[in-house]
């Protein structure tokens, strides 16, 4: 019986490593020559199974190991030369034949002539010791590829030296202990797995067999408890041994808290993660081609439209959706108390209920630098310790992965990824290493064109400076000029009326060309500002009386609600004004620009809205120029800075300036200050 179940586990060992290689599609003589020794394998197990073929004799033993080993030592010929096209290149090589002489004696020579068990015994004592011999030549010249070799080496090693101690035994007393056979069912199952390992690590046999990680994980699970039940009942053994009296009582105590400790073991989730990623990290290949992974996104980075600007963001978004093949996405950056989507590919956007995800996921993604799978975490919140999210909220969510990007170990944005529920991955150990080394390559992406755009405006600036400097030249030659006048002009005071208006008027271009020098001779750096509360209304009413006056239509200013912020009141006024008489320049003298203020409690915030109804802006002037410095519309009359200036100012302060417009209607600008 216990040979049986050895025998039978086996044979049902291998037929399921056969149906493996059934699997493989691509053909050639290894897959050929692994399917003819598994399945002789098979067979000659099945052979030994009493309750299958009756009793074993000695004659059905020495014919079924001799036709195991010829075919085991045809398929080591066939593996010591790598240049075979099929059987019969093999056949025919004469190291071959030299080979597969000592199994074809063995196996022809007892129907040939009567001879004593002793002499069979040692024909294959001497198949053994040849099988060790090849495998030692095989290991020698594999050079590079001996570590894909030795899983081969030892499964072949380990078995055919027991052959060999069995059959050596077996000589000398001239008959086999029935221990060893018993045994060998056993043995070769255990010795399996090497196998497996060697067809996978050994790349050029073509043969790439698939075994799911659920079921390594299990058959490993299982493994590990019968090692552990057996140690514990060699521990029994002994405690009943030397323990007297006492021995009954403690190995039953024994045997209780070890099956107690087994249990909790196996139902421990950490300890199954721990055992799966071991397995998955050492027995199976990458989920992922990482050459040709990180080839397609260094092309989608990289890749722009013919005589077109490259779209960055779109381009990193593409990126991380094309390394995980996800079909929607979004990219958002955050700045200071909000989201800006910068790009955006088969989505519409965030709602409340994302951004306000978000939020609570940024000091958490900030400190652990996780990638976080809403799915996940409403199943099973306890992977991501220490976060915390509304529960109501997460049901509005329409992403899957929350990918962090860094800056200078603080959030840059997020890359929000959703696909099919049928395609979308599990974030295991593998995933989020790759995710990882994708999103630390497009965030360096993000930052260096960041970085870029920072570098040219600061070049523009310069170059501003540098065209000062020719403005003062013209402007110095001009106020020369305009002294020669008034000194000659003192001398025709007697001239009709008309002239002394000019005179006067002169002279008010004088002063105004001096306070235009005095500007660009000092060359001040702005200093920072005085910070502190004020009303926003009254800055603002103070601004439309003394600035706004002068253009139709008149601002209409609306206080619906409001509370003290902290500003610098000149700066304000300055943004202020650039957006207010943006807009009446934007207007007909029959339109209207409303200044609403208002406050949001709730989410700590004071908002400030500029509207008009004139001509409006479409989309692509407010994404590609609108907030580019030194691009202007009004030709020689702007230098096209304000917006860029009010849009920084605002971020510099934790608050935020949007736009929303159409052409023919009007534009809204939307200033958002905080209120702590």
């Amino acid at each position: 019986m216990i040979s049986d179940i050895g025998y039978g586990l086996n044979a049902a060992g291998y037929l399921v490593l056969l149906l493996l290689l059934f699997t493989v599609r691509k053909s050639g003589l290894a897959k050929h020559l692994l399917v003819l020794a598994t399945m002789a394998t098979m067979v000659w197990s099945l052979s030994f199974v009493t309750r299958l073929t009756g009793p074993v004799s000695g004659p059905h033993l020495l014919i079924a190991d001799t036709l195991k080993q010829m075919v085991w030592l045809l398929f080591i010929a066939g593996c010591l030369q790598d240049n075979f096209n099929n059987l019969w290149q093999v056949l025919r090589r004469p190291a071959t034949m030299v080979i597969l002489t000592p199994p074809v004696l063995a196996l022809f020579l007892p129907f040939i002539s009567t001879i004593p068990h002793s002499w069979q015994f040692l024909f294959l004592t001497v198949l053994s010791l040849e099988v060790l011999i090849l495998l030692e030549v095989l290991f020698r010249q594999a050079g590079e590829n001996q570590w894909a070799y030795k899983p081969l080496v030892l499964y072949l090693g380990a078995m055919h030296l027991f052959e060999f101690v069995m059959y050596a035994n077996a000589t000398m007393v001239t008959k086999i202990e029935l221990v060893y056979v018993v045994s060998r069912g056993y043995i070769y199952l255990l010795m399996m797995p090497l196998l497996v390992v060697a067809i996978r690590r050994i790349k050029h046999w073509g043969v790439d067999i698939f075994i799911s990680r659920e079921v390594v994980l299990h058959s490993s699970l299982l493994l590990v408890a019968g090692i552990y039940l057996l140690v514990m009942a060699l521990a029994g053994y002994v405690v009943n041994y030397i323990g007297g009296n006492w021995s009954s009582t403690i190995q039953t105590v024994l045997v209780v808290l070890s099956l107690a400790l087994l249990i909790t073991m196996v139902l421990s989730n950490s300890f199954r993660t721990r055992i799966k990623v071991f397995i998955t990290k050492h027995f199976f290949a990458n989920q992922f081609d990482y050459r040709v992974e990180w080839v397609k996104l260094t092309q989608a980075l990289s890749s722009s439209e013919a005589d077109a600007a490259p779209d960055v963001y779109g381009n990193a978004l593409r990126g991380v959706l094309g390394a995980i093949n996800y079909e929607n996405g979004t990219l958002v950056k955050a700045t200071g108390i909000d989201f800006d989507v910068v790009a955006s590919v088969n989505s519409e956007g965030i709602s409340a209920d994302e951004i306000k995800i978000l939020k609570q996921l940024m000091p958490f993604c900030q400190q652990t630098n996780w990638l976080v799978d809403v799915d996940e975490y409403a199943s099973k919140p306890f992977e991501y310790n220490g976060l915390l999210l509304d529960r109501e909220a997460l049901k509005g969510c329409r992403f899957q992965l929350a990918l962090p990007l860094l800056n200078s170990e603080q959030i840059w944005g997020f890359a929000l990824l959703k696909t099919k529920d049928s395609e979308a991955l599990t974030l295991n150990w593998e995933v989020r290493d790759y995710l990882n080394a994708v999103t630390e390559q497009v965030g360096t992406y993000l930052l260096h064109h960041e970085a870029a755009n920072a570098v040219a405006e600061n070049a523009q600036f310069a170059a501003f400076n540098r065209m000062s400097a020719f403005v003062l030249h013209d402007l110095k030659n001009v106020m020369a000029q305009i002294d020669l006048i008034l000194c000659n002009a003192e001398q025709h005071k007697h001239n009709p009326e008309f002239i002394e208006d000019t005179f006067e008027t002169l002279h008010y271009t004088k002063a105004r060309m001096d306070k235009m020098l005095r500007q660009l001779t000092e060359k001040k750096v702005d200093e920072p500002g005085v910070f502190s509360a004020h009303t926003l209304s009254d800055l603002t009413g103070k601004l439309i009386e003394t600035r706004c006056q002068s253009l139709k239509p008149v601002p209409e200013l609306v206080v619906e609600s409001e509370e003290k912020v902290v500003v610098d009141p000149e700066k304000f006024s300055n943004v202020m004004y650039h957006l207010i008489s943006n807009a009446q320049q934007a207007t007909g003298d029959d339109g209207f620009v409303r200044i609403t203020l208002e406050s949001d409690l709730a989410g700590q915030r004071q908002i400030v809205r500029i509207e008009d109804n004139g001509c409006g802006m479409d989309e692509a002037f407010i994404e590609q120029r609108l907030f580019k410095p030194f691009d202007t519309t009004k030709g020689n009359a702007g230098m096209g800075i304000g917006a860029y200036d009010a849009k920084n100012y605002m971020q510099s302060i934790g608050g935020k300036l949007s736009v929303e417009s159409e052409t023919g209607k009007g534009s809204c600008f939307t200033l958002v200050f905080p209120l702590d």
